[in-house]
């Protein structure tokens, strides 16, 4: 695990940001076990093979989980972005769907190599 992207969860002021960036990146390492995690334009990147997979962004008032080359998924409504990338903002207390999130993410990465 990348230490940058640690420091970048554990300074997180809310502790419910924290809590759940800690969570989507256990999500993403463990879809993508060979990830290269990094951080790049001061937020938490993933790649396989080179090629983008995922970003964790924090905000003042929500987490953001973007899955890259989304084109062709079949993504829910609350998703928004281009074809290329579909971004999921969630907000404190939010419900999400781990599993939901487990098959998206495993399904943009499968033709990455």
């Amino acid at each position: 695990m990348n230490e940058e992207v640690t420091e970048y969860i554990r300074a997180l002021k809310e502790s419910w940001q924290s809590q759940l960036c800690a969570a989507l990146r256990e999500l993403t390492l463990s879809v993508i076990p060979d990830a290269q995690e990094r951080m790049q334009y001061k937020k938490p990147h993933y790649l396989k093979n080179g090629k983008y997979a995922a970003v964790i962004s924090a905000s003042k008032d929500a987490v953001s989980f973007t899955i890259f080359n989304a084109d062709g998924i079949n993504f829910p409504e609350e998703f928004a972005g281009p074809p290329e990338r579909k971004t999921i903002k969630l907000q404190k207390g939010q419900e999400w769907n781990p599993a939901q999130l487990n098959t998206l993410l495993s399904q943009a990465v499968s033709t990455l190599g």
